[in-house]
C-alpha cells in the first residue's frame, strides 16, 4: 500500500519511496573463506585468504585475525588493521606477513612462516567497514601442521620364555597425523620380512600369548604417517630372558656389597673417633700432672723368698705392689 502526504508547497511524495531510499543506504558486508581447511608441513609457510565484498568506501575498514589453539577456548589476537595501519602481535612479529592493500584488493590474506605443531588450530578473520554494520563479517580457517614421525622406541615386557606372555611396545613421541604402527618379524637371515597379521595399530602394542620357540627372532616396528616412516627392532630369544635374570641377580649382589661397605665405614669411623677421644683424654691428664709426681720410690723391697709386699710411693702417695710383680721386675733387671 502506498501512502501520500502533501507538503505546504503542494508537492506530493511517496512514503514508500522514502523507505525504499533509506534501505538502499544500509549494505550487508560479506566475508568469504575460499579454503576452510589447510594442511602445512612442519617449518613450512601457509597463506590464509579472507575475501570480502562491500559497496561502501573502505576508509573506515577494520580487519582482525585471531588464533584459537587446538583444545582451548580463548582466541589470541595476531593481526589488526585500521585506517591503513598494520599491528602485529609480538609472538608473530617476524613470522606474519600483513595483507597487501586490503582496502583495494578486498582480500585480507596473511602469510605465516615457520609453522610449528603448536600452530595447529583455527584462524578467525573479521572484517568491519562502516557503515556496513550487518551481514557475514567473519570466517574461519582450520590449519593442520603435519609432522613426520620421530624415531620410535621399541621394548620387550614380560618373561621371554616358552609358554609366557610377552608384550612388545613401539612409540614415536612426535608425528601428525598420529603414526600407525605395524609389526613384522624377520626370518633367520634377517633379509625377508614376515608380516604379523592384524598388527597395524595406533597404540603400537603387540601381545604374544603362550610364547613358543617358533616365535623367537627379531621383530621390527614401522611407525608411519602421510609424511614418512621410521623403524626400530627388538630381539626375542632365550638369551634375553637369561640376561634379564642375570642382570637382576648381579644388581642384588652389588646392592648387598654396597650396604656392607657403608656399614663397615660407619663402624670404622666411630671406632676411630672413640680412640682419638681416649688418647686426647690421656694426654690432657699427663699435662696436668706435676713434675715431682713422676718420681717413684720403692720401700722395703723383700728378698726372693719373702712373701711381703712392697710399698711404692708416687708423688707422696703410697701404693702397695704385690711381691709377684716385684719379683718379675727383678728378674727382668738381672736379665
Amino acid at each position: 500500500m502506498t501512502y501520500k502526504a502533501y507538503l505546504e508547497l503542494g508537492d506530493e511524495i511517496s512514503i514508500e519511496d522514502q523507505v525504499s531510499n533509506k534501505s538502499c543506504c544500509v549494505q550487508l558486508i560479506s566475508v568469504r573463506i575460499p579454503q576452510k581447511f589447510v594442511n602445512v608441513t612442519l617449518s613450512g609457510n601457509v597463506s590464509l585468504q579472507c575475501l570480502f565484498t562491500t559497496i561502501q568506501s573502505t576508509s573506515g575498514l577494520n580487519i582482525q585475525w585471531s588464533f584459537l589453539p587446538k583444545n582451548t577456548m580463548t582466541p589470541q589476537t595476531m593481526y589488526y588493521y585500521q585506517a591503513g595501519n598494520d599491528f602485529i602481535s609480538k609472538p608473530y612479529q617476524g613470522r606474519l606477513t600483513a595483507p597487501s592493500s586490503p582496502a583495494t584488493t578486498r582480500n585480507a590474506m596473511i602469510t605465516i612462516s615457520n609453522m610449528q605443531p603448536s600452530d595447529t588450530g583455527s584462524y578467525i578473520c573479521e572484517v568491519h567497514n562502516m557503515p556496513d554494520v550487518e551481514g557475514n563479517t567473519e570466517g574461519t580457517v582450520f590449519v593442520n601442521v603435519l609432522q613426520k614421525p620421530s624415531m620410535p622406541f621399541c621394548a620387550v615386557h614380560g618373561d621371554v620364555e616358552s609358554g609366557h606372555l610377552v608384550t612388545l611396545t613401539c612409540h614415536s613421541e612426535k608425528g601428525n597425523p598420529p603414526p600407525i604402527y605395524t609389526w613384522t618379524r624377520l626370518d633367520q637371515t634377517k633379509t625377508q620380512r614376515l608380516p604379523v597379521l592384524g598388527r597395524g595399530t595406533l597404540t603400537g602394542l603387540m601381545e604374544i600369548r603362550n610364547l613358543s620357540q617358533f616365535e623367537f627372532g627379531e621383530y621390527q616396528c614401522n611407525s608411519t604417517n602421510d609424511l614418512g616412516f621410521l623403524t626400530c627392532s627388538v630381539e626375542l630369544n632365550h638369551e634375553l630372558g637369561d640376561g634379564v635374570i642375570a642382570g637382576a641377580v648381579i644388581g642384588a649382589l652389588l646392592g648387598c656389597v654396597l650396604i656392607l661397605l657403608v656399614v663397615w665405614f660407619i663402624a670404622h669411623t666411630l671406632k676411630k673417633h672413640k680412640y682419638s677421644a681416649v688418647k686426647a683424654s690421656q694426654g690432657a691428664e699427663m699435662k696436668t700432672m706435676p713434675q715431682g709426681s713422676a718420681s717413684v720410690s720403692y720401700e722395703g723391697v723383700p728378698s726372693r723368698g719373702s712373701t711381703h709386699h712392697a710399698n711404692v710411693t708416687s708423688g707422696g702417695v703410697p701404693m702397695t705392689t704385690p711381691h709377684s710383680q716385684l719379683h718379675a721386675d727383678a728378674e727382668e733387671e738381672v736379665a
